[in-house]
């Protein structure tokens, strides 16, 4: 297949290496800056340098950039997008721009498949691309509507670039795990790191400060638009959150050793029984 990979970034590049090196489609890049571009097409991660009018020999568009930014894209080039293209995205939400991009796809006549690569670095840009970056992960799939056909495609081409897991849900479903399992964990290292004790911590840290803090290293832009286009289920998270912080913290202020140890036990059985 031609695969038009639009935005050079860690995740664009990394699909970029990925593709190469495990299959023989055709790698189209394109990025906004020009240099970048030339870059990948020097190490050998895309066969050539596209811009929006090659869009229409695309078999498969893989937008990697910012969400609203992915959405924007298509309203400015979807009528050099060719109807047999099957066009997704790599956001990390979806119910914020599923409706969008599926509206466009219509208006255009293209396939338009939701999904969203659950990897990634604390570092961006193509410098810090890799094709073993999705090895192992899970590749997820909100179908939005699109033919079993298009599903399968893209399903494939995760599988042999490396994913680990292909899972298909919803965009609502999709929004509300993510919540908990990748923003919510930012939130919580941004809040940690924010203590006036942090900047004396060399020499009295060990793995549990580097496991608790090391997404702190955020891209500011990107995750305060994904955490305010998420900001219903992160809430509920974040009301969540609160609640047993201030049943530890009450435990603690109390000197309450029975109570702190039983929500302490509580925590453990839960992560026990997951087996992790």
């Amino acid at each position: 297949m031609n695969i038009a990979i639009i935005g050079l970034g860690i995740i664009g590049g990394s699909f970029c290496k990925a593709i190469k090196k495990y299959t023989d489609h055709h790698v189209i890049g394109v990025n906004r800056t020009l240099s970048v571009a030339r870059q990948a097409l020097a190490e050998g991660a895309i066969d050539e340098i596209g811009s929006a009018e090659t869009l229409g020999k695309a078999d498969v568009m893989i937008l990697c950039m910012y969400p609203q930014a992915c959405v924007d894209y298509i309203k400015e080039n979807g009528k050099y997008i060719d109807p047999h293209t099957i066009v997704t995205d790599s956001s990390g939400i979806k119910s914020a721009i599923c409706p969008q991009l599926s509206a466009l796809a219509r208006e255009y006549g293209f396939t338009f498949v939701g999904s969203h690569p659950m990897a990634g670095k604390e570092k961006n840009g193509f410098d810090v691309s890799e094709a073993e970056l999705y090895r192992g992960a899970s590749f997820l799939i909100t179908p939005c509507g699109a033919d079993e056909e298009s599903v399968n495609v893209l399903a494939k081409l995760a599988e042999d670039i490396g994913f680990g897991m292909v899972k298909i849900t919803t965009p609502e479903e999709h929004d509300r795990m993510i919540a908990f399992t990748s923003q919510l964990p930012h939130v919580l290292a941004c809040a940690y790191v924010l203590s006036p004790s942090c900047p004396n911590h060399v020499g009295f840290s060990a793995g549990s400060y580097r496991d608790a803090s090391r997404v702190a290293n955020i891209n500011s832009e990107l995750w305060s638009e994904l955490f305010l286009e998420n900001r219903g289920p992160l809430m509920a998270e974040l009301e969540e959150l609160n609640e047993n912080m201030t049943r530890l913290y009450q435990a603690i202020r109390d000197n309450d050793r029975e109570h702190l140890a039983q929500l302490l036990e509580e925590g453990h059985r839960v992560k026990a029984a997951l087996g992790e």
